[in-house]
Formats: C-alpha cells, sequence, structure tokens
C-alpha cells in the first residue's frame, strides 16, 4: 500500500483539540490531567497527527483493528450497506446479519453454532453470564485474577485488575481465583508442568469451598490480553474443561481479544484443542469499524431457551452496518489469508525478535505471546524479577514506564503500555517490514527502561 500523504495542519489540529477538551470526557481518565493527541487519519498499520507525525500502531487502537485501518473493502461493504438498509431493529431476519452469524458460527469451535450479537465485548459477557445462570439455575460465576472482561455492571465486578476497584459492589455473586502465570506463579512452581497442576488443584479447592452446586460457570479470557499476554501452559485449559463438565458448571471463554486471527487462529482456544459451552466475541470480528461483539452458543444452551424467552436484549443487535463489516472483514481475511499471516510473523519475526531484544536488554524480564499477540514484561532487576513500576503505578512512581512510552513515540511507534509491560500488538496483516520497523523502535526505547535497572 503506497503511503498517506501527510499535509500538516496544526490550525485544525488544535481546533480539534479544543472542542475535545471542551465537551468529551474521556474513558479510565482523570479528565484534567490528559493530553489526547489529535488525530488526522489512519491507513493500514499507521496513523497521523495534524502536525505530520506518523506513528506504526502496535495497540491496534485497544487490540481490535486486526485488518488494520480503511481497508477499502470493509469500507466499500459499510457504504453499501448504508445505501441499501442502514438499521433494521433485531427481531427481524435480515440478510446481513444471517449472513455475518453464519461466517462466524462457521469459525467457532465445536457446536458453538447460535449467535447472539451485542454492541461489545462487555455486553457480550454480560449476557453470557445471564445464559450461564439461567441455564444452571445458580448464581455464582468464578473469574481469575489478572483479567479483563469488561466495564459494564458484572463485567467489571468479573475483571481481576485495578479498573473493577472503585465498582465493585462485593456482591455481584463472583469469586476470583488465581489462573497460572509461571513467571509470577502463585503457586512457587517451577515448572509449566507444576504450575499447572497446582493452579487446576487450587480452582479445585476453590469451588470445592464455595459450593459446586452454587457456581454457575467459570470464565476465562483465553490467553488473557491487557492483564499480560499470559499463554496457560499445555493441559490447563482441557483441566478446566474436565472440571466444568465434573460439577455442572458453564464453561465461558472469552476471546474479545484472542479472537479473529490474534494469537494466529481464527479462535485462541484451536490452540489447545477446548470447546466452551459459550465464547464472547468482539473487537477482530469486524476490525472495530462499526461496534460488534456477540455471544457464540452451544446447541444445550440455546436449547434452554426454545420455548422459555431469553429475558435479554438490545436496540441495535446485530446492526446492518456492524454486521456488514463483519462479513466483509472476514471474507478479507479469509481472502488474503489474515490468520496465517499472524501465525508467519509470530513465529519467524515478532517471536524471534522479541527474544533477541530481551538478551541485549537488561529490563526485559520475561517474553510471551503468539501471533501479533505479545507483551514485554519490564524488570528493575532480572533475578528478583522485580516490576520496573509497583503494581497500579501512577504519578511519579510510573515514571521509568511514561519515560519509555514516551521514548517510543519519539520514534514513530504507538505503544499499548500497560502496568509495568509493553504489549507488541500490531494489526494481523502487519507486513515483515512494518513488525521489523516496531521492532528496531523498541530497541530503541528500551535503552531508557535498562537506564532503570539494578
Amino acid at each position: 500500500m503506497t503511503p498517506h500523504v501527510i499535509e500538516p495542519d496544526p490550525q485544525a489540529g488544535a481546533a480539534v483539540k479544543a472542542a475535545d477538551r471542551a465537551h468529551v470526557f474521556h474513558s479510565w481518565s482523570a479528565q484534567g490531567l490528559i493530553d489526547p493527541l489529535a488525530v488526522a487519519g489512519a491507513e493500514g498499520s499507521y496513523f497521523w497527527d495534524y502536525d505530520g507525525n506518523r506513528y506504526l500502531d502496535f495497540s491496534s487502537g485497544l487490540v481490535y483493528t486486526n485488518i488494520g485501518y480503511q481497508h477499502p473493502r470493509v469500507v466499500a461493504a459499510i457504504q453499501e450497506q448504508a445505501a441499501k438498509l442502514t438499521t433494521f431493529a433485531p427481531a427481524f431476519a435480515v440478510d446481513v446479519r444471517s449472513e455475518a452469524a453464519r461466517l462466524i458460527a462457521e469459525r467457532t469451535p465445536g457446536d458453538l453454532d447460535k449467535i447472539f450479537f451485542t454492541n461489545g465485548g462487555a455486553e457480550a459477557v454480560e449476557n453470557a453470564v445471564r445464559m450461564a445462570r439461567l441455564h444452571t439455575g445458580r448464581t455464582k460465576v468464578l473469574s481469575a485474577y489478572r483479567s479483563y472482561h469488561g466495564a459494564t455492571s458484572t463485567a467489571i465486578n468479573l475483571t481481576g485488575d485495578p479498573r473493577r476497584w472503585a465498582s465493585d459492589s462485593g456482591t455481584a455473586g463472583v469469586v476470583r481465583f488465581w489462573a497460572p502465570f509461571l513467571y509470577r506463579s502463585p503457586f512457587y512452581a517451577t515448572t509449566e508442568a507444576e504450575e499447572c497442576a497446582r493452579a487446576l488443584q487450587h480452582l479445585e479447592d476453590t469451588i470445592a469451598f464455595e459450593g459446586p452446586a452454587t457456581i454457575a460457570a467459570i470464565i476465562l479470557e483465553t490467553v488473557p490480553g491487557t492483564a499480560g499476554i499470559m499463554t496457560p501452559p499445555p493441559g490447563y485449559l482441557a483441566g478446566v474443561r474436565e472440571i466444568c463438565d465434573r460439577y455442572g458448571i458453564v464453561f465461558i471463554l472469552d476471546e474479545v481479544m484472542a479472537g479473529f486471527g490474534r494469537t494466529g487462529r481464527w479462535f485462541a482456544s484451536e490452540h489447545f484443542d477446548v470447546v466452551p459451552d459459550l465464547m464472547t466475541f468482539a473487537k477482530g470480528v469486524n476490525s472495530g469499524y462499526v461496534p460488534l461483539g456477540g455471544v457464540a452458543i452451544n446447541a444445550e444452551i440455546a436449547a434452554t431457551f426454545d420455548k422459555r424467552p431469553f429475558p435479554g436484549g438490545l436496540t441495535y443487535s446485530g446492526h446492518p452496518l456492524a454486521c456488514a463489516a463483519a462479513v466483509a472483514t472476514i471474507q478479507v481475511m479469509a481472502d488474503e489469508k489474515v490468520v496465517e499471516n499472524a501465525a508467519h510473523i509470530g513465529e519467524n519475526v515478532l517471536g524471534p525478535g522479541l527474544r533477541e531484544l530481551a538478551e541485549r536488554h537488561p529490563s526485559v524480564g520475561e517474553v510471551r505471546g503468539m501471533g501479533v499477540f505479545w507483551a514485554l514484561d519490564l524488570v528493575k532487576n532480572r533475578e528478583t524479577r522485580e516490576p520496573l513500576v509497583p503494581y497500579n503505578a501512577a504519578g511519579e512512581a510510573n515514571a521509568p514506564m511514561a519515560a519509555f512510552g514516551a521514548a517510543l513515540k519519539k520514534n514513530g511507534l504507538w505503544p499499548f503500555i500497560n502496568m509495568n509491560r509493553t504489549h507488541a500488538v500490531p494489526a494481523c496483516n502487519v507486513s515483515e517490514a512494518e513488525a521489523k520497523e516496531g521492532l528496531a523502535a523498541l530497541d530503541a526505547a528500551l535503552s531508557v527502561a535498562d537506564a532503570h535497572t539494578v
């Protein structure tokens, strides 16, 4: 793709920034302390500002532009659908909605063949949990620390990271447990096999003390995303599947971030040969071009609502523009072998490149990931594994990571940074040259993080 010619227009950028600061209330932010970048445009793996600065997006937006920005086939599909039927209520059968559901069901594992559409991932989690509770007649849901499931009422209570704290009611029927994470093992394990076995025993113990007959569901991100891209050890998800089967617990896999090619497969569950009862999705289903999410439902749970109404719905469920974007995105991913590209980039470019950076930079404690879904765990000391900044650090305590992030942007790379980690999560159709450009920017910026090691 020929790079877009950037025409700087600082005056227009200043006007956009002024209107934003006057009227836009931003997510997860102290409104008076932020300085959002005014974006002038985007194409492929890049975006640019009004001053003419161009950035390689190693965050994929919020890990959702799986086919990059402004893919012409998806833009055209949205335009064509708008000319044909812009919107229609969800109670009707609409061709593009039916086709989107068919294409998604064709790719989900096992018998996850019924699709309930939502506007995004949090609503998908809300409705998946509601289905599990109604199907089982139970109330409790188990979720992991080091997780993120969304910011709506149930989803934020299920979330295991600090964004939950301000809204945690403590009465949502949620019980948290430790999922496996060998690098910072809560089980004092020294091998993946030990970590897997001890994590499964911990989950069994939690279920026993909570009462198996009170637990409706266990929800896990197949590969946790924002919390650190901790790929589960071999056998863990299969073990959770067996536990759920034994106790009649619904197994929900959250594939909102990991799905649709991100890990080098259509869904991350394929790496582990595990089929959940419910699977949530969003983000990459249409590269975020129009808000869309959903729940893929197995035959048994779907049958629960054959004669009994499901008490849930959304005005914009299966919105035609969003579904048209999904149909086009899935077709693009198939035709252009986007999933295969993500696997190739991970195996041959990002994986080896990030591990080579770790050999040279003492601030890199661990490299984790697959496909185009990677994290660098930055540390003060490799021996003690002390994080570069404290857990949930803010202000001056977060200065080393802030300086590292600033260096990345100065080098033309827009990062995804969370706590003491930087994630390498470019578009699934990123080229080898673009991935290597990102690695070079990381290499240069890591010298800033290295200066804070001991």
